[in-house]
């Protein structure tokens, strides 16, 4: 970053543990893919192939080289893993992201038949070789919205004690779902019973594939949100966003700029 004698928030630095920034490749070209992982590593931590993605890409192999030449991490998409499991498959999935080398994988049941304890009990297989990310959510707008608040709190708690390290709130990749409303907004009574149960927002991790969403999560919860689900031309523009150089966050760090800790 620049010298450029502003006062600005804290942001925590490589290898982070908490104000992740997950992009989401939905096939990007391999090129652009280079350029922007070589250009803005420091900005990225991962790198999620989106649904099936890494299924089709032919360059699937290049993409993953070029993310551990700059030290980001990356996963498959829970829908890909929902769909081996739709098959009966999931020693299958075990051999494709070993043979990929995979430290991380999503698991979700955001659109196939299977209860948050059966999710769980994967989830404790799978934490055995990889560090999970779990999902908790569904893709379907009105499922989500019968989803009570109190149901998510359980189905969160429950995915850490079965040794997720992380959990992701669903919004989709058009922030119509989960968390948001059909309309795109969001579910406010849903993450005020997030944070009146206890839940440390430092193991969350907010899908915000917009600008509205980011702005929302950055002034709720400080610089170094975990948010996931964004584009990759919004790389730059989010970093902006977190450090209140952005009209949208121009304000809200100015009354202390050295408020949050690394």
């Amino acid at each position: 970053m620049s010298d450029s004698k502003l006062n600005l928030p804290p942001r925590t630095t490589k290898p982070r543990a908490k104000g992740l920034t997950i992009l989401i490749d939905n096939g990007v070209p391999a090129g652009y893919f280079s350029d922007l992982i070589s250009t803005y590593a420091q900005f990225i931590d991962f790198v999620k192939f989106g649904w099936g993605t890494s299924i089709v890409s032919g360059c699937l192999e290049e993409k993953i080289d070029c993310l551990r030449n700059h030290q980001v991490q990356f996963f498959f998409g829970g829908t890909l893993f929902e769909k081996f499991l739709l098959q009966g498959k999931l020693k299958d999935y075990f051999d494709f992201c070993r043979k990929h080398g995979c430290q991380y994988i999503e698991i979700s049941n955001g659109t196939v038949k299977l209860s948050n304890k059966d999710k769980a009990s994967i989830i404790a297989d799978f934490a055995n070789e990889f560090s999970v990310f779990s999902e908790v959510g569904y893709k379907d707008s009105g499922k989500s919205l019968e989803l009570h608040p109190a149901q998510w709190v359980e189905y969160i708690l429950e995915d850490l004690e079965a040794g997720a390290f992380m959990v992701i709130t669903e919004a989709r990749e058009s922030g119509t779902s989960g968390i948001c409303k059909q309309n795109g907004e969001l579910r406010n009574e849903l993450i005020e019973a997030l944070l009146r149960a206890g839940i440390d927002v430092n193991r969350l991790i907010f899908e915000a594939p917009n600008k509205w969403l980011q702005s929302y999560f950055i002034k709720r919860f400080g610089t170094n949100v975990n948010l996931a689900n964004i584009p990759f031309g919004d790389v730059v523009a989010l970093e902006t966003l977190r450090l209140g150089l952005r009209s949208d966050t121009l304000y809200i760090f100015e009354a202390s700029a050295s408020g949050e800790g690394k």
